[in-house]
């Protein structure tokens, strides 16, 4: 059986993709989750079972093989399912989608920086630094561009559910988070990614969670 580890439901935005993308597989896994930054972290991160990743979250193990990047987790997971539960099957836009994840993947260092992921929380809009608008407006218009060419055929980025979504999910938390202000068809996407059945049982299950880490407990942080 595949193993998933994770970090805190409430802050890891990292795990939610890892989390969400063994969920889309459809395979039986066991999850195991182990609290971020606190007294025993450096010690246990330093297991046999952290080492490949240098310490950090998701890992996914799958008998002798680990895999310890969430769009890693995605790409050996499509593999050994079906891509086609992850991109969409149409050749051009896939190649958008790929595209989209990886620029997610890389991108943005302001808005993880300055509004980092708390499920739990939702907080007034902040006052945010140019870099940070700049990030967010074109994290809509790449919506806008995936909806407006390829999601005719469903309410996600590309029509269903797949890889796009998960790479963006934490995002749309992070906007709920922050009160960030959004046109009605983004607005209408981030209702879809939080009526879905993973993103509820994740959400409710951050706000069982005894931990909890100062930093990102305040918009400020």
């Amino acid at each position: 059986m595949l193993k998933l580890i994770i970090g805190n439901k409430a802050y890891s935005s990292w795990s939610l993709r890892g989390w969400l993308a063994v969920k889309q597989s459809g395979l039986p896994f066991e999850e195991i989750t182990v609290p971020m930054f606190d007294e025993a972290w450096d010690k246990r991160t330093q297991g046999e079972e952290f080492a490949p990743s240098g310490g950090k979250v998701p890992i996914l193990w799958d008998d002798q093989a680990v895999i310890w990047d969430s769009l890693a987790i995605v790409d050996w997971l499509a593999d050994k399912t079906d891509r086609d539960r992850y991109w969409p099957k149409d050749e051009i836009a896939r190649g958008m989608a790929r595209s989209m994840a990886a620029e997610m993947h890389s991108s943005y260092p302001n808005l993880r920086r300055e509004l980092g992921m708390n499920v739990r929380k939702q907080f007034p809009q902040p006052q945010l630094a140019d870099p940070v608008r700049t990030e967010i407006v074109r994290i809509l218009e790449l919506w806008a561009q995936a909806r407006a060419r390829h999601g005719s055929g469903g309410p996600y980025l590309f029509g269903d559910f797949g890889a796009v979504d998960i790479m963006f999910a934490p995002v749309v938390t992070r906007f709920v988070t922050y009160s960030i202000p959004v046109p009605r068809f983004a607005a209408a996407y981030m209702e879809t990614i939080l009526d879905h059945a993973w993103m509820k049982e994740w959400i409710e299950a951050a706000q069982e969670e005894p931990w909890v880490i100062e930093h990102y407990e305040s918009p400020s942080a």
